[in-house]
């Protein structure tokens, strides 16, 4: 069974009810549990939890120092295109949307490159619109050996490929794919997509298996919340996580929160999360997931983001850019969406320290993988 299939067969409408039934019994049990569950991450998602939310949290930061350490993951994301053939609603990128669109050639990339690792960045994100025939595989092929020079830990967040493309591009040394479903609710995700290949709920669904199948190292699952009931796509999400560990249990995972933030042609959010519903969802997941990595973007406020690097998170970006070149030459109107946490990196370097985190650079290395000891 994949995991379309799987949805499918998921009573939805009685799921839902469940979680919004749930008791203050049903997440004491959650809390007291070793091991998480479906359930359990159900309950901790619940209206019941929310009275809980200290405990989930000293909690969480416990699991997290456990496993983790007093750490922080650094990446930066590197828009290569905004160039998008899809019409998404929330999305700056969108294809309707008025404004100047760029593809990066080689020389612009190095620029980008070299600006980033003088800010001593050694995982990086590559991002692009979605638009197969001039940002596609053959595209990627050509600038990835080039990125993969300069840096250990590489990973992509672009339209869902083939089987067989994922696969090229981790002989050319990919190491992660972070490929989000934005919701899991299929009616709502058809209102949002009106447009392009991104309209094929299933398709991108089904994408995580193709990147699992692949051999790709790192695959990161992630909702948009503000599109539907955060509470049950965060459910879905963790239905979609727990499937994927069980049945491609070589590759790992990560989790991506972001919340709807203002752009071009942007949508209010049909159920706005706020800071508290944010703290619940990285705790329910740390609870549920003890070893699963969380990303925190530069989505949020500076204020929020200090208080939440405790709290599950082990990887963030800092200083980012969400338009292609905007390093070398930030234009504000090619953007993505807007940043929130517009800090330098050494801003944010010195919040870590002085919550006594340790800042990573690098982490990962090919060559370490199947040394003899």
């Amino acid at each position: 069974m994949s995991f379309v299939d799987y949805l499918q067969a998921l009573p939805t409408e009685r799921l839902k009810l469940a979680q919004y039934s749930a008791t203050s019994a049903d997440v004491e049990r959650a809390l007291s549990s070793c091991e998480g569950s479906l359930s359990g991450l159900m309950a901790l998602l619940s209206p019941a939890a929310e009275p809980y939310l200290e405990s989930m949290a000293q909690r969480a930061a416990q699991l997290t120092r456990q496993r983790f350490g007093a750490t922080i993951g650094m990446y930066l994301p590197l828009y290569l295109s905004n160039l998008c053939a899809n019409e998404c609603d929330y999305c700056g990128f969108s294809m309707g949307n008025k404004l100047k669109r760029k593809r990066l050639n080689l020389e612009e990339l190095r620029q980008e490159i070299a600006i980033i690792k003088r800010r001593g960045f050694d995982s990086l994100l590559l991002v692009s619109g979605e638009h197969e025939t001039k940002v596609g595989i053959d595209y990627f092929v050509s600038m990835l050996p080039e990125v993969k020079r300069h840096f250990s830990f590489v990973a992509m967040e672009v339209q869902p490929l083939s089987e067989d493309g994922y696969r090229c591009l981790v002989s050319h040394g990919l190491d992660a794919v972070m490929l989000y479903q934005e919701t899991y609710n299929p009616q709502v995700y058809r209102q949002h997509h009106t447009r392009g290949n991104k309209q094929d709920f299933a398709y991108r669904l089904a994408s995580a298996e193709r990147i699992a199948r692949a051999g790709v190292d790192k695959i990161g699952l992630g909702v948009l919340f503000g599109l539907d009931d955060w509470r049950f796509d965060a459910l879905l999400m963790g239905h979609h996580l727990h499937y994927l560990e069980h049945q491609h249990w070589r590759s790992r995972y990560s989790i991506s929160l972001p919340r709807l933030r203002p752009c071009t042609g942007g949508v209010q959010p049909k159920v706005a999360l706020s800071d508290k519903g944010l703290v619940q969802i990285i705790c329910a997941f740390r609870l549920f997931n003890p070893q699963l990595e969380i990303s925190l973007s530069t989505r949020e406020p500076a204020a929020l983001r200090d208080h939440l690097y405790r709290l599950g998170i082990t990887h963030i970006s800092a200083g980012s850019s969400t338009e292609p070149g905007g390093y070398a030459h930030p234009q504000t109107q090619l953007d993505q969406f807007e940043i929130a946490d517009n800090r330098s990196v050494e801003q944010v370097v010195d919040a870590l320290k002085a919550q006594g985190l340790t800042p990573v650079w690098k982490d990962w290395e090919a060559g370490w993988i199947n040394q003899s000891p």
